[in-house]
């Protein structure tokens, strides 16, 4: 069997997650928080659709992590992504943060916005 080292060229990975908080690249970060490719930023929920707009126009897909299980998001949230072309894919926010650790990975252009557990 091979094993590959997996490594994070365009940003750091989600390290850990638990009660309230998010561990990115050794950081810890209380509360909500939006990841892309380039920046992390505290993020005011699903009410804040102003930060995701203004700055994930170029991800190919922005992962939702809507708490411990699987919810909607608010109906103008959803219509501002869809307006603004940004393919979304909700989950629970543990599954979020595993599949944008993959797909990081794979140098793909990707975000996440979390809701912590």
């Amino acid at each position: 069997m091979q094993l590959t080292e997996i490594t994070y060229d365009i940003a750091p990975p989600i390290d850990s997650y638990g009660p309230g908080f998010f561990r990115v690249g050794g950081e810890v970060i209380e509360g909500a928080v939006l990841l892309l490719p380039t920046e992390r930023f505290a993020w005011g929920g699903f009410d804040d659709r102003d930060t995701i707009l203004s700055r994930a126009k170029l991800l190919d897909v922005l992962f939702i992590g809507t708490g411990a299980d699987i919810t909607q998001i608010p109906r103008p949230l959803r219509g501002a992504l869809d307006e603004a072309e940004i393919g979304v894919e909700l989950m629970s926010t543990p599954t979020a943060c595993r599949t944008y650790n993959v797909l990081l990975s794979e140098g793909r252009r990707i975000g996440a916005a979390l809701i912590p557990t």
